[in-house]
């Protein structure tokens, strides 16, 4: 399993947690879901952060 899963799936069962049901929880692990997923991305190597931050281009 890859970061980018692993991340995704730590999410989503740390939304599950904390959410506890209703449509504000669907939201709460769907938020989750998609930052681990992101994280994941980023472990893998996958995803530059650089470039959202401005460090991404050669000055």
């Amino acid at each position: 399993m890859s970061a980018t899963r692993a991340g995704m799936f730590v999410g989503l069962i740390l939304g599950v947690a904390a959410a506890a049901g209703g449509l504000q929880g669907f939201f709460v692990a769907l938020v989750l879901g998609v930052l681990g997923f992101v994280v994941g991305r980023v472990l893998d190597g996958e995803l530059d952060v650089n470039q959202f931050v401005g460090r991404g281009r050669d000055r």
